[in-house]
């Protein structure tokens, strides 16, 4: 993901920022429009509703907005991913008071990136295919969600944000050591849970 440049018009997110302060409401708009997959697909991962997602994705950007000076160097996003973990984290700890949610591990050890293939493309499969690569996405996304609290917002800021991992152990407040291994483990546990469904993956690519 581009972090420097917006599409239409070739500006950094910080001109973007100024000129939306000085009263461009375009210029927020094209912010906005710029991180929503990216911060929208890191907030799903905590949340199996939409509307919630959508909540936080939207808190995200009034939280940033209450401290309009806090942006002062490019990129955006560590910025925005920042804000966007610290309510995720509010929140869990929220439900962990009221004893709606209990208590989690660190992630940090446990049991002991990759190039990726690409997703097959839909339209150039078969509609049982289709079917078969949707319930193939929902059980990679259920495996992810059973991941450690720690390894899955390192594994979400890293996939979903394109974060650098340094710009990770700022947002976490956490050594780099510290999330390089939650990284690796939580590589490692998907890939045991999901040693199956890869081989099924390739068959339907």
């Amino acid at each position: 993901m581009d972090t420097e440049r917006t599409e239409e018009n070739g500006r950094s997110d910080l001109d973007e920022w100024r000129a939306y302060g000085k009263g461009e409401a375009g210029a927020l708009a094209r912010l906005v429009e710029k991180y929503r997959r990216p911060l929208f697909g890191f907030l799903s991962r905590f949340t199996g509703d939409a509307g919630q997602a959508e909540e936080w994705f939207q808190e995200t950007w009034a939280r940033a907005l209450a401290r309009p000076g806090a942006f002062t160097k490019p990129p955006l996003a560590p910025w925005l991913f920042r804000i966007a973990h610290n309510l995720a984290m509010d929140h869990f700890r929220r439900l962990r008071r009221e004893g709606a949610l209990p208590g989690a591990g660190t992630g940090d050890g446990g049991e002991r990136e990759d190039g990726g293939e690409g997703v097959p493309d839909v339209a150039a499969v078969s509609p049982d295919r289709v079917v078969a690569t949707r319930e193939l996405g929902e059980r990679i996304g259920a495996a992810v969600a059973a991941l450690p609290e720690a390894q899955r917002m390192t594994f979400s800021l890293r996939m979903d944000g394109r974060l650098a991992f340094r710009e990770i152990a700022e947002i976490q407040g956490c050594p780099l050591g510290t999330v390089l291994a939650r990284m690796r483990y939580a590589l490692a546990k998907l890939r045991a849970a999901l040693a199956e469904d890869y081989e099924e993956w390739k068959e339907i690519r």
